[in-house]
């Protein structure tokens, strides 16, 4: 245990020294770990990477692009490990693989969302432990509390709220008396919220 100990915190600090940053993640040595080892490795951070898929000399266009496929088909997360890109362990042998992958990627962008492990890992925990506190409903307006006891230095994605709501022409969102930016999809209202912020008063029209 103590060897393991000594293992991670030598890493988070020379990662700290060269940027100035405590890491927030972490990348098990030659994904080897137990449940010892993921409860040490995940003191003080947004999240672990315990699942990922290697892409690189054996991958191919359409590969990948049946990866994203099936993701997006399973509402999945997908992480993408590489090594390098033209040289390292198990490189990309063709450049122009991953160029294209990205590209495909960038083009389903309003039906997807790329980001970092570490937001990815913050948004999901956040998710899982939110709590929607309903102080108000009638047949236009809806007020909600948000309630989000995670630690806010760590955890910091904002949240998206979707609500259903059929036969809407226009709503308005305000939080800590700021308007939040909405978007009316088919019979649904999508819009971004701090999970540690006060009351969403929300209006229908």
């Amino acid at each position: 245990v103590e060897e393991i100990k000594k293992e991670i915190e030598k890493n988070d600090s020379i990662i700290y020294a060269n940027i100035g940053i405590w890491p927030r993640t972490f990348c098990y040595a030659n994904n080897a770990h137990n449940e010892l080892v993921r409860s040490l490795a995940s003191k003080n951070r947004v999240g672990t990477r315990t699942k990922q898929r290697a892409i690189g000399s054996k991958s191919t266009s359409e590969d990948l692009n049946k990866w994203v496929q099936t993701l997006m088909e399973k509402r999945d997360w997908g992480v993408g490990m590489t090594h390098g890109m033209t040289y390292g362990y198990d490189a990309f042998l063709d450049l122009s693989i991953f160029k294209d992958h990205l590209d495909s990627v960038k083009a389903l962008e309003d039906s997807i969302w790329v980001g970092t492990f570490h937001d990815v890992a913050s948004y999901v925990k956040e998710r899982e432990h939110i709590m929607l506190k309903i102080e108000d409903l009638s047949k236009n307006r809806l007020k909600v509390r948000p309630l989000l006891s995670l630690d806010k230095k760590l955890f910091t994605q904002e949240l998206t709220m979707i609500l259903n709501k059929e036969k809407l022409k226009k709503v308005r969102v305000k939080q800590d008396g700021k308007f939040l930016y909405t978007k009316i999809d088919n019979e649904k209202v999508l819009f971004d919220f701090n999970p540690y912020g006060g009351l969403i008063e929300i209006e229908f029209k």
